[in-house]
């Protein structure tokens, strides 16, 4: 029941962003920026190093958790370029204002919170320490997917009722994932690929999406200062969970 309790804070954690898209913007580079340094700090401080720990006890080759990890990276950057859903881009939409593009946007996202909640039952599939570090990486990005959830209805010109609906979805969605891993479970060789996929998947989210907006409009040293603290927030917290 744990995955499922971890995320539900997810479900909370994508409200709370919606919320703020739709009241207060003023110092969300600030969040963001943390948000960002603690997603690179899971990567680099718990999914890497068990990776490479499940590479040395199987006697694998590294190459395709690798593999994976770039598929994650660029699969996410493929589908979210696609369908405009990058949120720093959103100056390009004003000559479109289609509600159906932000319907289509919405539902992506969506469909990236449910593989979140995949990932954190999955992760519990390898141990708790995995699972709740990326329990924390999802905590931390899906208050900027209830941001763009919101923000992409109503630059497309949807209703703020039309908006509500699909944050809800989004907030349902890993949730709904995490419920999904209750019923299988995948091999030990299998869980590296997911871990090298998720680790890409979230090296993107955190590094060519959150950082570069945060920047965006208001890129100071404190915002800096925030990534780094980040970071330092996930060194220090997967050492006691080690």
């Amino acid at each position: 029941m744990t995955p499922i309790l971890l995320a539900c804070g997810a479900f909370i954690s994508t409200l709370l962003g919606g919320l703020t898209a739709l009241r207060r913007r003023e110092d969300l580079h600030r969040l963001l920026g943390y948000t960002a340094g603690v997603i690179i700090g899971v990567v680099a401080f718990d999914l890497l190093p068990e990776i490479f720990k499940g590479i040395q006890a199987q006697g694998v080759s590294a190459t395709g958790p690798m593999i994976a990890l770039v598929v994650g990276f660029l699969a996410f950057h493929i589908v979210e370029k696609s369908i405009l859903i990058h949120h720093s881009q959103e100056h390009e939409y004003g000559a479109h204002h289609h509600p159906h593009v932000g319907i289509a946007s919405a539902l992506a996202l969506s469909g990236h919170s449910f593989l979140d909640g995949v990932g954190i039952g999955l992760g519990f599939q390898v141990n708790s320490a995995v699972g709740i570090a990326v329990a924390i990486a999802v905590l931390a990005h899906d208050f900027s997917d209830g941001l763009n959830t919101v923000a992409l209805m109503l630059t497309h010109k949807n209703n703020t009722r039309r908006a509500w609906m699909l944050l809800l979805l989004d907030a349902i969605a890993p949730v709904l994932g995490a419920i999904s891993t209750l019923f299988f479970h995948i091999s030990d060789a299998a869980l590296l690929w997911y871990l090298g996929f998720f680790a890409g998947f979230l090296l993107y989210i955190g590094a060519s999406e959150i950082l570069p907006e945060a920047h965006s409009k208001h890129s100071s040293y404190r915002t800096i200062g925030l990534t780094i603290l980040g970071v330092t927030t996930m060194f220090v917290v997967t050492r006691f969970l080690d």
